[in-house]
């Protein structure tokens, strides 16, 4: 046992995570060491740092992004001119973003002619819509994701159901499979998909999983890749993790989804863990949705893989391979009613989608907006929409963990508790653990299931996605559980927000500086 243990400790201390951690403190200590010996030089020298400084700060402050990013660069360089100008030019000069900005926009312009909005459809939406179908304009400008009709959607209320389900559709694949997932964590899940996965290959059909770096840290191999290519299973790493500072690195690819056959697709919030479907308790029970879609839209999903996929691939691909079969028709009985929505979001376009979906709910809505959300860390934008919608008579309601798997982030979403109350938004906590899922509901005719979460992290640094439903009957089944779900929760007043503890209450508000970078 002492031996056993000795090993454990050893490689943790050897291990790739440790030294890529000292790596990085390294060029961390080289920053702040080059930061003090500046300050040794002439005047001369230093007051040219004086004038950098300043120049990058106008540069900032006059950028086209999100005031609270803007606050939480110029309070570093504010404080320690030199080291922390030298920080910002570090990490926004580096070429890897740009490079990956460059493969994706060349994708995406190859598989564009897939994604192009059916007037037909555009004109039924304008005709159903009070606002007259503007945010789908929208979103086929700067999003370049269509609405389908044709298409209908299964909502699972927690992972526990929708893992059976995603065996089933997966076992019955005869062309392809595509995967991309956040967290993969080898355990009772993600076994059975790799055997199935497995054993489909063999079959011969194609089967693509990506996944992101972060899993390379502390729950997958750094050879995973090599190991499923022994399996017949092409296997890609998005960004793998390395022990340099660099701003690609913090653009990690959030999204969850499953193509099969290009006719069927999952996304949602539940990821490939144990503790997702619940056979693994780490705060309390874990809630999260996930939603299948079937028909025309699932076109959209499987361009939104490909489009990450060619990232690092040479060739060009032949993207409509893989749309929609023509002749494929959904099951008996289906619910076609409505309009279905995928769309993606990426960091790097200068367009955030996802957060502009969400304002278009809050700012439309007439009677209700009920959300669910792991994390709370708003910009100005997002915490006056959500204060206006309250103020002006719209039932707003907001659901949280009462069990957080984050510290930090809970006190961040605290921070914000009183401000929301005071305006009329409710806000409730879900005492049996964890809430996990990204879901919006508005009166009963709109709804977003996928992986947005309301923080900094997925509004504006990670690449997301998700599915708008409009008039769709599934939004019935969100609403539904959204109900269910309140009633295992209990109400934050602002007397709680009083009585919580004056050091964790003003550390959620210093934290507020740095929450556009964490």
């Amino acid at each position: 046992m002492v031996i056993k243990k000795l090993r454990s400790l050893l490689r943790i201390i050897f291990g790739r995570t440790t030294l890529g951690f000292l790596f990085l403190l390294i060029q961390v200590a080289v920053l702040v060491f080059g930061y003090y010996g500046l300050k040794e030089y002439t005047f001369f020298v230093y007051g040219g740092s004086a004038v950098l400084s300043a120049a990058v700060l106008i540069y900032i402050i006059s950028a086209e992004s999100n005031s609270s990013i803007k606050l939480s660069w110029v309070v570093p360089i504010l404080l320690f001119p030199v080291f922390g100008t030298l920080f910002y030019l570090f990490l926004t000069l580096q070429p890897g973003t740009h490079w990956i900005n460059g493969r994706i926009q060349a994708a995406g312009r190859d598989l564009a002619p897939l994604l192009v909005q059916d007037p037909e459809a555009l004109k039924e939406y304008d005709s159903r819509s009070a606002s007259g179908g503007n945010l789908v304009r929208y979103m086929n400008r700067y999003g370049g994701f269509p609405a389908y009709q044709e298409s209908c959607a299964t909502y699972f209320p927690l992972g526990d159901q929708m893992f059976p389900a995603l065996l089933e559709e997966l076992e019955k694949a005869e062309r392809f499979i595509f995967m991309e997932y956040f967290i993969v964590e080898r355990g009772e899940m993600w076994d059975a998909i790799l055997a199935v996965l497995e054993r489909k290959a063999r079959e011969g059909v194609e089967v693509r999983f990506m996944y992101d770096g972060t899993c390379s840290l502390m729950l997958l191999p750094h050879d995973y890749p090599e190991t499923l290519r022994a399996k017949g299973i092409q296997c890609k790493v998005f960004s793998p993790m390395r022990p340099a500072i660099t701003s690609y690195q913090n653009n990690r690819d959030h999204r969850k989804i499953c193509v099969i056959d290009g006719h069927t697709a999952f996304t949602g919030g539940v990821n490939l863990a144990d503790e997702y479907i619940n056979r693994k308790v780490r705060f309390g029970h874990w809630k999260d949705t996930a939603v299948r879609i079937r028909g025309k839209a699932v076109t959209s999903f499987t361009m939104m893989f490909l489009q990450l996929w060619s990232v690092t691939e040479k060739g060009k691909e032949d993207y409509g391979a893989f749309v929609c079969p023509a002749g494929y028709r959904l099951p008996a009985g289906s619910d076609t009613s409505g309009f279905v929505m995928p769309y993606a979001d990426s960091p790097l376009d200068g367009e955030n989608v996802g957060e502009q979906v969400y304002l278009d709910i809050l700012g439309h809505a007439r009677r209700y907006v009920h959300i669910m959300t792991p994390y709370l860390i708003l910009d100005d934008l997002m915490l006056s929409a959500l204060k206006y919608s309250a103020k002006r008579g719209v039932e707003t309601i907001i659901i949280m963990p009462h069990v957080p798997d984050k510290i930090y982030a809970y006190l961040l979403a605290r921070s914000y508790y009183a401000e929301l109350l005071k305006a009329g938004v409710r806000i409730f906590e879900y005492t049996p653990g964890f809430v996990h899922a990204k879901v919006f509901t508005s009166d009963d005719e709109k709804a977003v299931v996928g992986t947005i979460n309301l923080d900094f992290r997925s509004l504006y640094l990670h690449f997301e996605c998700a599915a708008y439903f409009y008039k769709n009957g599934v939004i019935r089944e969100v609403e539904r559980d959204f109900q269910e779900t309140l009633s295992h929760c209990q109400p934050v007043t602002l007397d709680d927000c009083r009585r919580y503890p004056f050091l964790k209450r003003f550390a959620g508000k210093a934290l507020r500086i740095l929450a556009p970078l964490m």
